[in-house]
């Protein structure tokens, strides 16, 4: 471990800098008026100050400062060393985190010590302000559990190194210390610092503690910077580990299996969604990121395995928005002698115990609206809570697409600026047609936790047939602030039935496709290039046919959308708020 003090009798260690007692700086007084000189001759002009608070390039008059700062920083770790001490240590023995001895000397009255031999404590972190008073400086130093502050006197650190201290510690450093514990006279819980060590030295200043890390796009570019400035921000991440650790622990309770499969694959299937394509080189054939983990599971289901599920990445290369990332997270679980009722109240049950243990209620407060997830949540048909928003019933047209398309028309009529008629106008089949009027005018009204049910059989391959109703399937998805969280069937096991539907949705694909580079050929080379640029195939998974003529038993699955689930939990606004480092345009 780096301890203050020297390693060796013949060596001194190398002095910390220290801020001004009048300011608590991310950037040391001195530091800051050599980056204002180097800078200020480098342009010719006179010696000028940092602005008073400023800690980064971005406010330090732009990235020239901020290098000067590193140059500085580096010429500070080629000091220690040339005294003998390594500036990236290699381990530190910890006896407590922040959190813990806050807890623990939660009843420690102000201006007391705490100095018996089990109150000797050792802690480490990293170092995010500091103040200097004379022969006392305090620093804040935070670890992943929270902050706690060290108590530095002069008189009390061993080998007289406060005044060596000065020159080489920085904010944004990591730290250990060693020492008993005070409170302070004005309340705050401090470790008595008897020794400190330089663990790794930061070559960058952080963002100025005032104002943060505030430019979205490089809060998700530097996730990491955005992490040490915004606890919060990594507040939500460790909530997203509770989430998944309780799914996980609720499956495995209810007696389900995890499996691993593949993300290379063959034939995208399982979801009807643009893939990526890569190549294999040795065996000379493309091969597409997974979709869906559905099809895989399915095999292990005809395999034998009555309850199976897997959380993990799927990939869409498809569009980014606040609800939309081409990597996500979910889960996709298979019980066998189960239907999509079953699903129903497998659902209400996990979200429910991920809202209880991330926030300890089912009341929530997402973007300045109060969501209930009180059990029973509401069960509707797609046809009834269509017909409930527009007063159109389109089980009244049977299969005549004309008329159902002249009667939404007139629906949207004098709407045009807020909908796009083109979707209805392109509606193959009547089932489209009825997803698409839900999609644009139903979706949105659904705050609170709402079970869609009865799905057109057309945009729905991979269900089974409703066993009460004509055209429809047994699909519900789950709509929670008019987003989808969740997708569940009763499973489509007949091979024969299986294979009819791939082929349609393949016809349909291809016709979609011919009819877009059909219109962009109207529209002139730049549509042709961006309508060959967006088409993809859509292949038919003939190994997933040929294990369902061995036999799937009675299956209900489901998928939850991980992602948008956090986003609900954590209050976060978009998509990339809960993902750790979401795919960016370039810079």
């Amino acid at each position: 471990m780096n301890v203050v003090g020297p390693l060796k009798p013949h060596l001194h260690f190398i002095p910390f800098q220290v801020a001004p007692a009048s300011c608590n700086r991310f950037i040391s007084e001195k530091e800051e008026a050599s980056a204002s000189s180097s800078r200020s001759s480098s342009q010719g002009g006179g010696r000028r100050r940092l602005p008073k608070g400023s800690s980064d390039g971005s406010s330090t008059d732009g990235t020239s400062s901020r290098e000067d700062i590193r140059t500085l920083r580096i010429k500070k770790v080629e000091d220690m060393r040339t005294g003998g001490y390594e500036p990236y240590g290699y381990t530190w023995e910890r006896t407590d985190t922040a959190q813990e001895l806050q807890s623990k000397y939660v009843d420690l009255a102000s201006a007391t010590e705490a100095n018996e031999e089990k109150d000797h404590v050792s802690v480490a972190g990293r170092i995010m302000a500091r103040r200097v008073f004379g022969k006392l400086a305090f620093l804040t130093l935070r670890d992943d559990s929270g902050p706690i502050q060290l108590y530095c006197e002069k008189a009390r650190i061993k080998d007289a190194a406060f005044d060596q201290l000065k020159t080489s510690l920085d904010v944004g450093d990591f730290v250990g210390a060693k020492g008993t514990i005070k409170r302070t006279e004005k309340g705050e819980l401090s470790v008595l610092v008897e020794e400190l060590a330089i663990l790794t030295k930061s070559l960058l200043p952080l963002p100025d503690k005032w104002h943060g890390l505030t430019d979205i796009e490089k809060r998700y570019r530097q996730r990491y910077v955005d992490m040490i400035m915004n606890p919060d921000v990594a507040e939500v991440f460790r909530s997203r580990a509770r989430i998944t650790s309780e799914i996980r622990r609720h499956m495995d309770n209810l007696g389900f299996l995890e499996i691993e499969t593949p993300v290379l694959q063959g034939e995208a299937g399982g979801a009807d969604a643009r893939p990526f394509v890569t190549h294999h080189n040795a065996l000379d054939r493309n091969l597409y990121l997974r979709i869906a983990t559905e099809l895989h599971l399915k095999r292990m289901v005809v395999g034998g395995f009555e309850r199976v599920y897997e959380i993990g990445r799927i990939f869409r290369n498809e569009g980014i928005s606040t609800r939309h990332n081409p990597e996500f997270t979910s889960i996709e679980l298979y019980q066998a002698y189960a239907d999509y009722r079953d699903m129903m109240n497998l659902v209400e049950d996990l979200v429910t115990r991920c809202s209880l243990a991330v926030n300890g209620s089912l009341c929530l407060q997402y973007q300045e609206t109060e969501i209930s997830l009180e059990r029973p949540w509401r069960r509707a048909s797609m046809h009834s809570l269509v017909a409930e928003v527009t007063g159109i019933d389109f089980a009244t047209f049977g299969s005549d697409i004309v008329a159902a398309k002249a009667a939404t028309l007139e629906y949207f009529k004098g709407q045009i600026e807020r909908h796009d008629t083109a979707a209805i106008h392109k509606s193959p089949s009547i089932g489209h047609l009825l997803n698409e009027v839900f999609e644009m005018v139903v979706e949105k009204t659904l705050i609170q936790p709402t079970f869609v049910m009865d799905y057109p059989v057309e945009i729905s391959p991979l269900a089974k047939p409703h066993r009460s109703q004509a055209g429809l399937v047994e699909r519900f998805e789950l709509f929670v602030y008019g987003r989808e969280m969740a997708n569940a069937f009763s499973e489509l096991t007949d091979p024969i039935e299986q294979r009819a539907r791939f082929e349609a949705q393949v016809q349909v694909h291809n016709a979609t496709m011919q009819a877009a580079a059909e219109m962009a050929k109207l529209k002139g080379d730049t549509a042709v290039v961006t309508a060959a640029k967006d088409a993809y195939e859509v292949g038919m998974d003939e190994d997933f046919i040929t294990a369902l003529e061995y036999g799937m038993p009675p299956t209900a699955g489901m998928g939850i959308g991980i992602d948008r689930l956090v986003m609900l939990l954590t209050n976060s606004p978009s998509i990339r708020d809960v993902i750790a480092f979401p795919v960016l345009k370039s810079q």
